[in-house]
């Protein structure tokens, strides 16, 4: 099953639910989001910095993984970014394939 690590930063209400609610529920909230489609959480850790939530997840596809990015990000509380994570077998199988491409202005 795909892997994706998010990155999410809450903003206006989404600070104030999580002061409210505080973290465990907000985890909760998004393994009951990623369960509907059917996902699973790995990880998840709040953090310092410009991104307040970090973390791994699977979900079996990728229309599963932009179906959450977007309802999430849609509420106006919280702003997602997704990254997919590609296996180390994966990179083998892209090192082995010889795409066509000529560089600008080359």
């Amino acid at each position: 099953m795909p892997k994706y690590m998010f990155e999410a930063t809450y903003v206006g209400d989404g600070i104030k639910g999580l002061m409210q609610e505080g973290g465990t529920k907000r985890r909760e909230a998004l393994t009951q989001a990623l369960g509907s489609v059917g996902g699973t959480l790995e990880s998840f850790y709040y953090a310092f910095g410009y991104y307040d939530v970090l973390g791994v997840f699977e979900v079996p596809d990728d229309a599963s993984a932009a179906a959450l990015s977007l309802l999430i990000n849609s509420s106006g509380n919280v702003n997602v970014r997704l990254k997919p994570l590609l296996t180390v077998e994966d990179i083998d199988e892209a090192a082995k394939k010889t795409p066509s491409y000529r560089a600008p202005g080359k």
